[in-house]
């Protein structure tokens, strides 16, 4: 009996290796077009492309797509091991934050409630069990941190990309349905959001909210499909909204390119709060990052760069997407602050646990420009024992 179970999981297994490879390999009747427009800096007329150096096209282990992908499924690539599930006591949330209060709640990966000013703006929402078409792709590990039942009314969702651990049309359509909140997202998004409505923008384009509330479309370091055949047809972006207290940026998902799209997003104003990737970053042994994604190291770099008063780690430790362990990203972060001398002023960058609302202070003021930490520098202090021993 136990062999015939084997057997019918090998099976199964290798019809989903199969399904995927088919995916890849022959999927013209999946390609769509989701946005029309002449040629710029980052549009050949087809596709959009990241301007500072294309590098995300590459499977993450540097081999050929397909085995990286035979090896993810089978599960033989020497990943650390994960818990199969990580329970959180959720949180509800206020109806409404006034003012120049500013309370924030990390509800797992990309998705965030931020409340101020009398507003409640959600980043990527995802309740779903799994971060995949169908039902398939890696299963949630940590519970939500809010209940989708307990969310306040929502004004302004954020959407960054069409990765399905990203964009979840069955919540989007939820969220409208219940809602009809201002979605803003960019380029060639709106039409992968079917019967949803939504605002699109490209990079540098501005939305407004109400009389000095806008939320602005940037640039960062990215990619996006939703059935491969598809790639980059619509654009990824980063946000920054624009506060009376302090501007919010979201990063949303990225890698770090050339560096300098944090300096574009600090030019509209100084910086309260940054949502900041931190996980899905070591996909080989002693990798700090990875073209698509940023890691601790450079999201602390990248925080220096925006000069944000605070910033609060995301998009780590909710659904298994790489190698590392599921608690190594904010442990690394820890390690990383201590290394970076260079930021300083009582600016903080943490990870905060799922569902628990954060207040976040007023601006603070410009610090005294320490002198610059190199990465060479942050990695010869990371070399002790305690990161060495992380997987």
């Amino acid at each position: 009996m136990q062999r015939a179970i084997r057997v019918f999981g090998s099976v199964l297994l290798w019809a989903v290796v199969a399904l995927c490879c088919a995916i890849i390999v022959v999927p013209r009747f999946l390609d769509r077009i989701y946005y029309e427009g002449p040629a710029s800096p980052h549009f050949d007329t087809a596709r959009f492309f990241n301007p500072d150096g294309e590098d995300t096209a590459a499977p993450p282990t540097g081999g050929s797509r397909t085995n990286f992908f035979v090896r993810y499924f089978l599960q033989d690539d020497g990943r650390p091991l994960w818990p199969t599930h990580v329970a959180v006591t959720p949180s509800k949330p206020a109806a409404r934050v006034d003012g120049q209060r500013m309370v924030v709640t990390w509800i797992g990966h990309a998705t965030v409630l931020i409340q101020t000013q009398g507003l409640n703006i959600l980043t990527d929402p995802i309740w779903a069990n799994t971060s995949g078409p169908y039902g398939f792709g890696p299963r949630r590990v940590t519970e939500p941190g809010v209940r989708f039942v307990d969310l306040p009314k929502i004004d302004v969702v954020l959407i960054s990309h069409d990765h399905y651990d990203h964009m979840s049309l069955p919540m989007l359509r939820q969220l409208w349905g219940r809602d009809k909140p201002l979605i803003i997202t960019s380029l060639g998004n709106d039409k992968v959001m079917a019967g949803v409505k939504s605002v699109a923008r490209d990079w540098g384009g501005r939305v407004n909210v109400r009389p000095g509330i806008d939320v602005i479309v940037t640039r960062n370091h990215h990619w996006g499909t939703r059935f491969m055949a598809d790639r980059n047809r619509a654009l990824w972006s980063s946000f920054v909204v624009t506060l009376p207290g302090g501007n919010l940026f979201f990063a949303g998902d990225t890698g770090f390119g050339d560096g300098k799209w944090p300096a574009e997003a600090r030019a509209y104003g100084p910086i309260r709060l940054a949502l900041l990737p931190i996980g899905a970053f070591r996909f080989l042994p002693g990798q700090m990052s990875i073209a698509s994604h940023i890691g601790p190291i450079d999201a602390a770099e990248v925080f220096q760069r925006l000069g944000a008063s605070r910033a609060i780690a995301i998009h780590w430790g909710t659904f298994r997407l790489s190698y590392e362990a599921r608690d190594t990203p904010p442990k690394l972060l820890d390690a990383v602050m201590k290394c970076r001398t260079d930021i300083g002023g009582g600016r903080a960058f943490t990870a905060v646990a799922p569902g628990v609302a954060t207040e976040v202070a007023s601006m603070l003021p410009e610090p005294a420009m320490a002198a610059p930490v190199t990465r060479d520098q942050v990695i010869h202090c990371l070399d002790t024992p305690q990161v060495r021993a992380l997987r």
